[in-house]
């Protein structure tokens, strides 16, 4: 037999062979891959401290999940299903759940490496040209520093102001309602005193007009 005779005879035999092959893989029956609940703990690689809210997600598929402030998570995989953390200021990793698990559950601690990124330096100005900017320093009026706006909230007569105009909050009103409250009770049954046969009234009277407090500002 010549040599392209055999060349021929192999091709065939393989075909043969390959598609012998197919057909009995094709006739086994595929094992469905289990359902795995998943869970573990998110964590650095230096300090193991807890990496919050790290997006944990299933390739290839819609499914994930986010880590709670302490790193826990909690996610339903398959067996041989690629999970992906990505974490803002961390290095992505990709796990591959195994195949030889015995049980539906499963739990893992998950590191983390710091990804440190250096962004060039920005400089912001809060005018167009060094012109403008010269001219706004040059004419800004500097205020006051705390102490002297302080000593001007504090003068006597603007106090007096604020605290005759202020109107009463809600502890003054509630005060101001127990009082007249209490002085019902005191004088139930009986006619209440006037204030205008009190000698201590006449003389608090008496010493304000004195000081002038009755007169009609020009305001």
């Amino acid at each position: 037999m010549n040599t392209p005779a055999k060349l021929i005879l192999l091709f065939v035999f393989l075909l043969a062979l390959l598609v012998s092959f197919s057909i009995t893989t094709a006739n086994e029956p595929v094992q469905p891959r289990r359902v795995i609940q998943f869970s573990g703990l998110v964590v650095t690689g230096d300090s193991l401290k807890p990496v919050p809210f790290t997006n944990i997600w299933v390739k290839n598929t819609r499914r994930g999940t986010t880590s709670d402030f302490n790193g826990f998570f909690s996610i339903t995989v398959r067996e041989r299903d690629t999970l992906q953390f990505t974490a803002v200021g961390f290095k992505d990793v990709t796990y591959v759940v195994p195949d030889t698990l015995r049980l539906s559950r499963y739990s893992t601690i998950q590191l983390m490496t710091q990804d440190t990124i250096h962004l060039p330096e920005t400089v912001i100005y809060p005018w167009p040209t060094r012109e403008q900017f010269r001219y706004a320093f040059l004419n800004t009026e500097i205020p006051d520093d705390d102490l002297d706006r302080a000593m001007r909230n504090l003068e006597r007569a603007e106090m007096r102001e604020r605290f005759e105009n202020m109107p009463m909050d809600g502890y003054a009103n509630f005060h101001h309602l127990t009082n007249q409250h209490a002085q019902r009770l005191y004088y139930a049954g009986q006619r209440p005193p006037m204030r205008i046969f009190d000698p201590f009234a006449w003389g608090q009277f008496i010493q304000a007009w004195r000081e002038g407090r009755f007169r009609r500002s020009d305001d």
